[in-house]
């Protein structure tokens, strides 16, 4: 958006298909939607507008942003925007992995279980918390296990939708790892649907992947045994 672009109000039929989309939950691509320039603006800058932008959406609400409890607000949350729970969608912020070859010749699923999900549904901008359990079958090829967890924290840390958070985590560690036997599973509570709409203080999303060896019963029946155990 140009500066000083007019937002022009949106029409009652727009608004109605956003409200659909936002309920549904619905993601549009495997990949985060995002412009060319997305990295052009330095941190730094996007700070400095993103305080601005959200300074007005205070006063708008009618906060008193001369009050010390809310002066600081706007820079609070434009700098957790950009260096904290959206890190994610900057490239150069995605964790090094180091592969090392799996010398002791294991070739049995290795599962790593109640990874920490914290992210941001992209539709309401509300947190989506819960856990994620991850499994793979080694080719050849092994990581460290806390790389697993850092995979998982960086593709939440982005504007998401849980389908498409599910498919980013298998297909980077199909990519990392060289193999097709990956599994993914993600249960997860959204405050989008907790705190606002039917308020539903019970219900979690639950997604997941299969890929290789683990599209077969048997394996994803050990899968899950051993994530519910």
């Amino acid at each position: 958006m140009q500066k000083n672009q007019i937002v022009r109000p949106l029409d009652a039929n727009t608004i109605a298909l956003i409200e659909e989309l936002g309920d549904q939950h619905v993601s549009t691509s495997i990949e985060t939607p995002m412009r060319e320039d997305a990295f052009v603006m330095s941190d730094e800058d996007k700070i400095e507008k993103i305080q601005n932008n959200f300074y007005e959406i205070m006063e708008t609400l009618g906060l008193d942003l001369t009050d010390d409890s809310l002066k600081g607000t706007p820079y609070r949350v434009a700098k957790m925007f950009v260096k904290e729970i959206f890190q994610g969608l900057n490239p150069a912020n995605k964790p090094k992995m180091a592969l090392f070859d799996n010398k002791y010749q294991y070739d049995q699923m290795l599962i790593e279980k109640n990874i920490n999900v914290q992210s941001t549904c992209e539709h309401h901008f509300l947190p989506i918390y819960g856990k994620a359990h991850v499994a793979y079958i080694s080719k050849g090829k092994v990581i460290g296990l806390s790389k697993i967890n850092r995979i998982v924290d960086y593709f939440c840390r982005r504007p998401q939708v849980q389908e498409r958070l599910t498919m980013q985590i298998m297909n980077e560690l199909k990519r990392l790892l060289q193999t097709d036997d990956v599994a993914i599973y993600i249960d997860a509570q959204h405050m989008c649907v907790s705190t606002r709409g039917v308020r539903d203080l019970s219900s979690s999303t639950i997604t997941s992947a299969f890929s290789g060896k683990f599209e077969e019963e048997q394996a994803r029946r050990e899968f899950f045994a051993a994530i519910h155990s």
